[in-house]
């Protein structure tokens, strides 16, 4: 069994923004369809659930300490770490693994006071490691932080989760393109832009590894709502199998 689900799929600001009055952001604040979460994944298996970021802040009220077999993070930036910092204090003998990119800062005081958390030594990019119910490899990305992407790989299932970052490096897409990639979890918080966003793809990006990489399926994440707006005009115009992650979207049952 491998279950994999969009747990959140907006940027930083979330849907509806605090404070906007954009057609996306009424849209979401009428229907909660629309609304968009911190950018996370859940990986369900036979032996438990695998969170990829843990920006969600009511972790502790959507599963059962036992539920949580291992926690693994692109980047340490807030939206993608915050709700770690409620899930540490909990008092049980038991450790969570949290398995991390190379970065020596972290968060605030994650790695001072993990609790519970128990902080693995940094991912090697490109090493794939082994679990007992799949295998994953820290694909490096392009961010303003330390950041890895990464390959899910289960009985001939491929799946690419790349957020955050603008653009791929060279040696990531190289290692892509060796790849048949059934499912391409993409960054994507911007409308086509005149010039490339700092931090994160727009749609221009998201077409060229799209055509680049040429996935089964895609489905882009970390949507912001200007990118929200734009789509609510301009949807019909990507490609037929290219899609828009929308919280709790199931992606691929095995």
């Amino acid at each position: 069994m491998l279950d994999i689900n969009i747990l959140g799929s907006g940027n930083a600001g979330q849907v509806p923004v605090w404070g906007c009055h954009c057609v996306a952001c009424e849209r979401a604040r009428l229907d909660t369809s629309f609304q968009r979460g911190p950018c996370s994944l859940e990986i369900r298996t036979e032996l438990g659930v695998t969170l990829i970021d843990a920006g969600v802040t009511n972790l502790a009220e959507r599963y059962d300490f036992d539920d949580i077999q291992r926690i693994i993070l692109t980047h340490f930036h807030m939206d993608h770490v915050q709700g770690l910092f409620h899930l540490r204090w909990s008092e049980r003998p038991e450790k969570i693994p949290v398995f991390r990119p190379d970065d020596e800062k972290g968060a605030d005081d994650l790695y001072k006071h993990p609790g519970v958390l128990d902080f693995q030594p940094p991912f090697v990019p490109f090493q794939t490691m082994e679990f007992k119910d799949f295998s994953i490899t820290p694909l490096p990305l392009l961010h303003s932080k330390i950041t890895l992407g990464y390959l899910i790989e289960r009985q001939g299932i491929c799946v690419a989760y790349l957020t955050d970052t603008v653009g791929l490096p060279d040696s990531t897409q190289r290692f892509l393109s060796n790849k048949t990639l059934d499912y391409l979890i993409l960054d994507c918080s911007e409308p086509p832009t005149p010039s490339a966003p700092r931090n994160h793809n727009d749609i221009n990006l998201a077409l060229w590894t799209y055509n680049t990489l040429e996935p089964k399926q895609m489905i882009l994440t970390h949507i912001s709502h200007r990118l929200d707006c734009w789509l609510m005009e301009h949807a019909d115009t990507l490609p037929s199998n290219m899609h828009i992650a929308k919280d709790g979207m199931h992606i691929v049952s095995i």
